[in-house]
């Protein structure tokens, strides 16, 4: 694989240590103060299906609401005063869920809250425990392929969760200091069938992950000791919620405000159950969705070719494969085939896009990952397009903010790229790359015989942009109805079925005329052979 020394360095250390701009990636999923905020436009009225299956979103939201959810950064404790994992990503309601917890603290609670829509304060209390006795808890083994592994600490306490409705939760550990940590979790659909799915990308958390000393970009010493293999079974760093936080509460706060049908999943509930997506109107990957398995491709690709629709709201989505391995537990990924002792295989472990079997991420999202880091205004170069119905966007029209920290673009239909030949580019938005020059974010629609469509925003701070006006990323309250009012249209098209049977796209690569020169960006160069698509 051919990469440059500065493509090593942007993209395998990691954005936590890579150039000057990790203070803006710090801040747009870190620092994104995680407390209610208000609407910046009223609701667009316009009629959406009723919820399928036994699950009400309406009559969720109408409950009462709280924000007391939210933890502001100067509140987080540090890894080592409180930080905690379950054993469980992802549940069904009714599964008892074991809380592991270490804390100096002499005492520490844990509440649960499902994350929605509620009136603006986007969450609702489930549950909360009793006053628990805190325990310092062993040091963590490091085990091989320098996984960090927490599995030996006690039980703190073991959550009921009968009768939770499914949905995206945060468990709010609070120290007797006043300093807090979130565990993610998702209380699962048992279908997708007739509901719009919005996936909660745990894999990505876990590969950022570095609790411990230990993540797949970086070990105690820099690149070179990285983890192979990243274990669930230990706290998330930091926040304990970054990507939750900053893009994935944002997804959930609108589609529940619109009252659609949905269904909640995770990254490791489509790589374990082949059939979840099977009838799902659509399928909506969160901003950053970088890390995906085989068998995830495999759902993703099956469900838009029966006509399930898919979007991809942010970027560098399906940039890396991995493997799940230990009952989705541990995740290796060894970034490099040569490493790897899974050779010549469809599951090694690479850029989707390189040697050995090639698939590239452009076959599926229609764009390929470009650069990081990035920042810049979305520029609308189709203002006709069906998804911008509703926000008096004109050619040129331009909403500062939106475009960054890391971005993707089109690329000429060819064997490498396996661009969709029908993509239709209807945000062209110029953007200075790292110290390449300049490059360009897109927001793009293809669609296939099935009748799905598939749209990719081509930006991760789209979905901060939604619902929010505040934080350091330059939304102003005009990008942020923008990006509210075309998200909104987007998940309203998504759960009414094929959007391709009503709005076929209508390729204009011929007009962007994108450049196939794989040196505008960070992104590495593809090394591909066969069609994928």
């Amino acid at each position: 694989m051919r990469l440059s020394l500065q493509w090593v360095v942007m993209r395998m250390v990691g954005p936590a240590v890579a150039v000057a701009a990790v203070s803006l990636l710090a801040a747009c999923t870190d620092t994104h103060h995680v407390a209610a905020t208000s609407r910046s436009q009223a609701p667009v009225a316009v009629a959406a299906p009723a919820a399928s299956g036994g699950f009400d979103v309406r009559a969720e939201n109408a409950k009462p609401g709280t924000s007391a959810w939210g933890l502001p950064g100067q509140d987080w404790a540090s890894d080592t005063q409180l930080a905690g994992w379950v054993d469980h990503s992802s549940i069904r309601p009714g599964t008892a869920l074991k809380l592991h917890v270490t804390s100096t603290e002499h005492s520490y609670t844990a509440t649960a809250y499902r994350l929605g829509w509620y009136g603006g304060k986007k969450g609702r209390q489930i549950w909360k425990s009793a006053a628990l006795r805190g325990t310092v808890q062993p040091t963590c083994a490091v085990r091989a392929n320098r996984m960090v592994d927490c599995s030996k600490w006690s039980v703190a306490t073991t959550i009921p969760t009968t009768n939770w409705p499914e949905g995206l939760y945060l468990i709010k550990l609070l120290g007797a200091d006043g300093k807090g940590k979130y565990v993610p979790l998702t209380v699962r659909s048992a279908s997708t069938r007739g509901r719009l799915a919005l996936v909660n990308a745990d894999a990505t958390y876990q590969a950022y992950n570095a609790y411990g000393g230990y993540s797949v970009y970086h070990g105690k010493q820099g690149f070179g000791d990285r983890a192979y293999t990243v274990s669930f079974d230990r706290p998330y760093d930091r926040s304990g919620a970054r990507y939750v936080t900053a893009g994935e509460q944002e997804i959930t706060g609108e589609a529940e405000r619109l009252g659609l049908p949905l269904a909640y999943v995770t990254d490791t509930d489509i790589s374990a159950y082949s059939h979840l997506l099977d009838g799902a109107l659509g399928v909506v990957s969160p901003n950053h969705d970088e890390y995906w398995d085989t068998a995830m491709r495999d759902s993703y690709q099956a469900a838009r070719n029966r006509g399930t629709n898919l979007a991809f709201l942010g970027a560098n989505a399906e940039y890396w494969r991995v493997r799940f391995e230990a009952g989705n537990r541990h995740m290796t990924t060894y970034k490099s085939p040569s490493l790897d002792p899974v050779a010549n295989d469809r599951t090694t472990t690479n850029l989707w896009r390189s040697a050995p079997y090639p698939r590239p991420e452009a076959a599926l999202t229609g764009l390929m990952y470009e650069c990081f880091p990035a920042r810049a205004g979305f520029k609308v170069f189709d203002p006709s397009f069906f998804l911008f119905a509703g926000t008096g966007a004109k050619q040129g029209s331009t909403y500062p903010g939106v475009v960054g920290v890391e971005i993707d673009r089109a690329y000429p239909v060819n064997s490498k790229t396996q661009t969709p030949s029908n993509l239709q580019v209807v945000g062209h938005s110029p953007a200075q790359c790292a110290n390449k020059g300049m490059t360009f974010s897109d927001f793009s629609y293809y669609t296939v015989p099935s009748g799905a469509g598939v749209v990719a925003t081509g930006s991760m701070q789209w979905a901060v942009g939604i619902n929010q006006t505040n934080g350091p990323t330059g939304i102003t309250a005009a990008s942020s109805a923008f990006v509210t009012t075309v998200t909104g249209n987007l998940l309203r098209a998504m759960s009414q079925g094929p959007m391709g049977k009503a709005h076929p796209a209508k390729g204009n690569l011929s007009v962007i005329k994108p450049s196939g020169n794989f040196g505008t960006g960070t992104g590495g160069i593809p090394t591909l052979d066969a069609d994928d698509r």
